[in-house]
């Protein structure tokens, strides 16, 4: 295949960067590297994904028939060239069905040798329609809670895999001889956004593209959508014992053969596909996990599936959500819940279960009660009652295990294995959620007499009715707890297989059982992400601003830094290293909350509104900075003086209360705009890091000033952070007079810096203003991290007069060019 292309199918003539883009991002799949691009929001990024991509997708394909046409000619000439010689040389020396039997056996080889992965689809159907008529005969009581007869590796390997568990049918799906490429974001929204350009694209005709998702996104009937809500207490006490479960009317093998079908003909996104859904009445949970093997391009979310080719897309916080997605926290609350929920399990049904089974459920519950001693408590007890001693401790994965008691117990066989296995965490919720209410305890009894769990349901009711009229805060944190935890406690148990140096375990007691806490710490995230890189041919880590990209290091790298498609004259980035009075602009945690330094601040911000159009975007390091500096701020005046040139909106902290101020905040710009009055526009203060710093457009109006107080570093206190600081002095190499450690606190900043400013500037027409209140990232090394299409048009500047010219002149400009 060539190393390049000419030219790719667009729906529009592109821009020259967009055809940079894919002819990199063409280059980077076909010699299987490692490709990290950078394009800023409004250069058409998803779009040029899209047709690059495919565009490799279909020339690759097209090689590979090729080659496989090749060589069926080559088989088929040599194949009758033997046919002719062996006729003439010996036609009466073997028999006509010994020759038919050659010639039939060099046929079956040569379509093995082009295909040769198996057609397991009949299989998977075949399955599934005996589920429907095992579920539509109904369940014995109890059936589907009863974990199955488990094996061992060891016991299992002469078995075949048709009689196997129904847990491998995940794997058997595979169809290997599919190139597939996998397009990873982190929310369905994004997801569908991908969808929709695909729509628009040349392609949407040729490929075959799946969303997959969750049963709460992609489920049809009613029940199913509601089945893993807690019931209400009245439901869970009127509910009888050994109801039959009821047969979900979407669940047919031969509707969801024709969905299947269809979802693979057109491109639909997650809400049309559930259209279709009840349009043929089938279950688009399941059909799309059936049209996953045929698919050439598949979307999962949560950067969570990999295969030949892997585009992640907004992948600025890659390494965050690898650390997050491998990390777990267990609470005492949550151990001592499910301790009690797993042993009445086994009370229940250990007359049904298998020796083996209990044998392995001990262990569980053996491991529980080591966790529970670590933080100073005990099973079988109220976790709210007992007290444990203050204190934060970090100990190694090795540690942990030896403190905890549980050494002995083989993590991989006994807890892993058993987990994915049996399936103990579905079980156990299933068993906590019908039985929930009688007689169950969904907390750790008190006492285990008889009487006491005749009356448990009943107490536990009234206790219900007696929190929700005190505490609704309380009863939300109830809530979370009443089901079972175990999906968390396996979760964490997975994370003590890591090895002991790439980990750490953080036991946090906090006054009380229930509070107190013990969390895994994953400190490095490529061990995981280098099992990707292992399986894919390429892998594309794509994002609006992945500046800076130091954190990410392979062999197979290939860096690709888009610029934008604005031109020059439509950005102003200034950094002010001292305000109108002259004081120096150093926002340290030592001097940041001086009066001097909050006053200069808001004589920077009058000034500011005093020449900026529209809306003013005001990003603080932190919440409670904001509040401080705002409230010093109401007691000078300064705040007062503000809000006669610009209302005055603030990030709320609940996240439902976002879409209410933005809407405000929109409005009231929209207003100033038309009407010639006193306010020219709004001020907004937000947080770096928070609701406003991250996928939300201040495009046009909305932002035409992005001020930047401070620079947001982490809390070095963190005994989280401190530890992962420590072990990058210790595993890399000390480079430009400053340490791995220090090097991620400033990525981290830096990285942050770049996702709040580049909340403007979001289409080819739009232009904005950048200001950078601090003098520290007047440092070359500081100004390095920014986005290239930033830094280059980056002016520092000592005092404020030059750079409040500079704003002036730039906002004068676009306002004649307007008229």
């Amino acid at each position: 295949m060539e190393n390049g292309r000419a030219q790719f199918p667009f729906p529009y003539q592109p821009y020259n960067i967009q055809e940079q883009f894919m002819q990199a991002l063409y280059s980077t799949l076909d010699q299987g590297k490692v490709g990290i691009f950078e394009s800023p929001t409004g250069t058409g990024k998803s779009l040029s994904l899209i047709c690059g991509a495919l565009s490799w997708l279909t020339d690759y394909e097209e090689n590979r028939r090729q080659e496989a046409a090749a060589l069926l000619h080559d088989g088929e000439a040599a194949l009758s060239t033997s046919t002719a010689q062996s006729s003439t040389s010996s036609s009466s020396a073997e028999p006509d069905w010994i020759t038919d039997f050659v010639q039939k056996k060099a046929e079956r080889d040569l379509v093995s040798k082009l295909k040769s992965c198996e057609d397991e689809e009949a299989f998977k159907l075949l399955q599934l329609s005996k589920e429907e008529q095992t579920e539509a005969q109904g369940d014995q009581e109890d059936e589907e809670l009863i974990i199955a007869e488990y094996e061992s590796d060891d016991e299992s390997k002469t078995r075949s895999r048709y009689c196997g568990a129904e847990d491998d049918s995940d794997d058997d799906l595979v169809e290997e001889h599919v190139t597939k490429i996998y397009y990873c974001s982190r929310t369905h929204s994004q997801l569908a956004q991908f969808v929709h350009e695909v729509q628009k694209s040349p392609f949407s005709k040729d490929i075959s593209l799946v969303t997959l998702g969750s049963r709460q996104h992609k489920t049809c009937h009613k029940s199913e959508l509601n089945r893993n809500e807690k019931p209400h207490h009245e439901e869970g006490v009127k509910r009888k014992r050994g109801q039959a479960k009821s047969v979900c009317p979407y669940y047919k093998a031969s509707a969801l053969q024709q969905m299947r079908d269809d979802v693979l003909g057109t491109v639909h996104d997650i809400e049309q596909m559930l259209k279709l859904g009840r349009e043929t009445h089938s279950c688009p949970y399941y059909a799309t996990r059936l049209a996953v093997p045929p698919a050439q391009v598949t979307l999962p979310t949560l950067y969570s599936y990999f295969y030949l080719v892997v585009i992640i897309d907004e992948a600025h916080n890659l390494s965050d959500t690898l650390s997050c997605i491998h990390s777990a926290e267990l609470s005492g609350a949550q151990l001592c819940r499910v301790h009690s929920q797993l042993t009445q399990y086994a009370d229940r049904y250990k007359s049904r279960l298998k020796a083996k089974n209990l044998m392995y459920i001990k262990q569980i519950l053996f491991v529980i009660e080591g966790l529970v001693r670590v933080l100073g408590g005990k099973v079988g007890q109220n976790p709210q009652s007992q007290t444990t001693q203050t204190g934060t401790e970090m100990l190694s994965i090795n540690n942990f295990l030896f403190k905890a008691q549980i050494d002995n117990i083989n993590l991989f066989k006994v807890l892993q294995r058993y987990f994915e296995k049996s399936l103990i965490s579905r079980k156990l919720g299933g068993f906590v959620e019908k039985y929930a209410g009688l007689g169950v305890s969904l907390h750790t009894p008190s006492s285990s007499n008889k009487e006491n769990r005749r009356t448990e349901g009943l107490n536990r009711y009234l206790q219900t009715l007696q929190s929700n009229q005190t505490d609704q805060q309380g009863s939300e944190a109830e809530k979370v707890l009443s089901a079972s935890p175990m999906m968390q406690v396996e979760g964490f148990f997975m994370a003590l297989t890591n090895s002991n140096s790439d980990g750490r375990v953080v036991v946090h007691r906090q006054g009380t059982l229930s509070e107190s806490s013990v969390k895994f710490l994953l400190l490095n995230p490529a061990v995981h992400f280098a099992q990707v890189l292992k399986q894919c041919r390429a892998v594309i880590i794509a994002g609006g601003t992945m500046q800076p990209v130091s954190y990410i290091k392979s062999t197979k790298n290939k860096l690709s830094l888009c610029c934008h498609v604005i031109p020059p004259e439509n950005i102003l980035p200034l950094v002010l290293c001292s305000g109108p009075s002259g004081q120096e602009l150093d926002f340290t945690f030592q001097n940041r909350d001086s009066p001097r330094m909050m006053d200069e601040t808001g004589r920077i911000l009058s000034n500011i509104c005093n020449v900026v159009p529209g809306g003013v975007v005001c990003f603080f390091p932190s919440y409670e900075y904001s509040r401080r500096i705002v409230s010093h701020w109401e007691a000078s005046g300064a705040l007062t003086r503000l809000a006669n040139k610009k209302k005055i909106f603030q990030e709320p902290k609940k996240a439902n209360q976002v879409e209410q101020v933005l809407s405000e905040f929109s409005r009231c710009i929209q207003r100033c705009a038309v009407d010639a009055g006193g306010l020219s526009g709004a001020l907004l203060f937000s947080v770096v890091g928070g609701k406003m710093s991250e996928g939300i457009n201040f495009s046009d109006d909305l932002g035409r000033c992005v001020v930047m107080v401070g620079m947001p570093y982490p809390n070095i206190k963190s005994p989280e952070l401190q530890e992962k600081m420590s072990y990058l002095d210790k595993h890399l190499i000390h480079s430009g007079g400053r340490s791995p450690g220090q090097a991620l606190i400033e990525n981290l900043c830096m990285k942050a810096v770049n996702q709040s400013i580049g909340r403007a500037i979001r289409h080819r027409g739009d232009y904005s203003s950048i200001v950078l209140c601090d003098r520290r990232y007047s440092r070359p090394a500081t100004l390095s991290k920014l986005p290239a299409w930033i830094k280059d048009r980056t002016s520092t500047h000592t005092t404020f007069g030059p750079a409040f010219a500079a704003l002036r002149k730039f906002f004068l400009e676009k306002k004649q060019k307007q008229v």
